[in-house]
């Protein structure tokens, strides 16, 4: 099985594991559900179990089995077993589960492929909206606003040989219906001549050191906007060009980031470590990212990151 075709078809069985579980997450969201709660406090639904398992399920079919998954639900597996993987999938079954006991819509799917530590594959599915963002090396990035032509993969049998002709058809059929990324170019060099910028923020998460950035480029640009968003929406929202630059000061894991890493990658934006000035790393042995930003030009990093350590340092 060539390179190519193997991506194509770990790209369409990702976007149909999102979308089955985003369906049985609707499931969920539209009843009375009960919250209940991880040995670190964080909320736990329905939702996030059912999501886990679907998307498990889906991953783990013939060819692909040889993947080992590592996901929020199941996230115990010991590093000397984990260091060894070359390739693994990493999931977050349902990001922003604050936001979904809200009930306001912001939470999302994130699907990842890791290749040695670096994101090579990313789907973010937002059921409320029925939205998809996706994105693989050698593809692109793209948002796909409706969900019909994955939902067609279902009747596809992804273990079994097919033509690649014909599996790279069902992709271009879904690329066909998508927008590719970004939408919106506004990304200029972010220069001091620039009289305007665009911050996207955490909505549930918001910190000092955030609010000292924001602070500190409303000294430096004219015009400062600044928009709030819960789950991987942030990183959906700067590969689409709407937002310049997104910050995370503060604790984050290594599912919340990679799908949207991936997407923002292949977008052509970067996400800096902003202890180090280097990308994100994944599957370290402890799984806590660093602090980061996603941004298009890294010029402004030096500038307007320099001290920031890690989320814990």
């Amino acid at each position: 099985m060539n390179k190519h075709k193997y991506t194509i078809d770990i790209l369409l069985l990702a976007l149909l594991a999102a979308k089955k579980a985003g369906e049985a997450i609707l499931e969920v969201y539209n009843t009375d559900f009960k919250v209940g709660h991880k040995d670190d406090k964080s909320p736990l639904t329905l939702a996030d179990k059912r999501s886990h398992e679907i998307i498990t399920n889906h991953i783990t079919t013939q060819p692909f089995n040889q993947f080992p998954v590592l996901s929020e639900e199941g996230r115990d597996i010991p590093y000397e077993e984990r260091k060894t993987w070359e390739y693994f999938w990493l999931v977050d079954p349902l990001d922003g589960t604050k936001e979904f006991i809200k009930r306001n819509g912001e939470f999302t799917v994130n699907i990842a492929l890791i290749y040695r530590g670096r994101p090579v594959l990313g789907v973010i599915y937002v059921p409320v909206k029925d939205t998809m963002y996706f994105a693989a090396e050698g593809v692109g990035a793209y948002k796909l606003e409706e969900s019909k032509k994955v939902s067609e993969l279902e009747s596809e049998e992804f273990g079994k040989e097919k033509n690649e002709e014909a599996t790279s058809g069902l992709l271009d059929e879904i690329i066909k219906s998508s927008t590719k990324l970004p939408i919106t170019n506004n990304h200029t060099p972010i220069t001091d001549q620039r009289s305007r910028i665009t911050i996207i923020g955490s909505r549930s998460h918001a910190t000092k050191e955030l609010d000292e950035f924001v602070e500190d480029m409303k000294k430096k640009y004219k015009k400062v906007d600044f928009i709030s968003a819960g789950s991987s929406l942030k990183f959906c929202l700067v590969a689409e060009g709407r937002a310049d630059i997104y910050p995370r000061f503060g604790p984050t894991m290594e599912w919340d980031t990679a799908a949207g890493h991936a997407i923002v990658a292949q977008a052509g934006d970067i996400i800096i470590n902003t202890e180090k000035g280097l990308p994100l790393e994944y599957n370290k042995e402890d799984l806590l990212n660093p602090w980061f930003v996603a941004v298009k030009d890294k010029n402004l990093l030096s500038r307007q990151v320099e001290g920031r350590g890690a989320c814990c340092g």
